[in-house]
């Protein structure tokens, strides 16, 4: 996700003020997430210290009618449904590098799933 972009959900920080220099490569996710005090929001899993990432998810079959993402293991909202939002950003709360983020998708025949490595990812105080 770009730098200047808002995180939603009431937060007033920034895509820029949460990471740097975010890749995704193959299976495998890089950059730095920081430490962010009092988490990104006052209640639910984007609450508390910790740290975040913001992804914005692309390349979803056209012939998807589920597409649901997260992280595993999830610190309790488990994969969430987003074929129907209409940006497709996802910002999760990191507990660890040995997470993995999942993205599995369905067109209600054929169930696709991919997981990505945060094992590169660098957590920065």
């Amino acid at each position: 996700m770009n730098g200047n972009t808002n995180i939603p959900w009431g937060s007033d920080k920034k895509v820029r003020d949460i990471q740097s220099g975010i890749k995704v490569q193959g299976n495998n996710i890089t950059g730095t997430l920081k430490y962010i005090e009092g988490g990104l929001s006052p209640a639910g899993p984007l609450a508390g210290d910790g740290y975040f990432i913001a992804l914005a998810i692309s390349d979803i079959d056209t012939d998807a009618t589920s597409c649901k993402v997260g992280l595993d293991p999830s610190i309790g909202t488990g994969l969430v449904e987003i074929i129907d939002d209409p940006d497709k950003w996802v910002v999760c709360k990191v507990l660890n590098t040995s997470q993995n983020f999942k993205v599995v998708s369905s067109d209600g025949t054929h169930t696709l799933t991919q997981t990505f490595d945060l094992n590169d990812i660098t957590l920065q105080n």
